[in-house]
């Protein structure tokens, strides 16, 4: 059976390595291990800003302007307001 992982040789700048190593130890956890992490948090942030840059070119604006213009629905009530 194979392994659901892979290995990537990883090149880092002194600096950043000791960085990583100082951060890993401080968390308890391995260097392999604040990596992935790093990289999953990094993808994720790079899916979510591509989900609404899909969604805002699919946006009607026009349609959207019209819909805050409308008239109609009531006052906010005393116990909907910020205080």
């Amino acid at each position: 059976m194979k392994s659901p992982q892979s290995t990537y040789p990883l090149r880092l700048p002194r600096s950043v390595k000791a960085e990583v190593e100082r951060r890993a130890k401080a968390d308890g956890i391995s260097v392999n291990q604040l990596v992935a992490t790093a990289v999953s948090e990094k993808l994720a942030a790079m899916n979510t800003a591509a989900f609404f840059a899909e969604r805002r070119d699919r946006a009607d604006f026009t349609a959207f302007d019209r819909m805050m213009r409308r008239k109609g629905g009531e006052a906010p009530r005393p116990e909907d307001k910020i205080r």
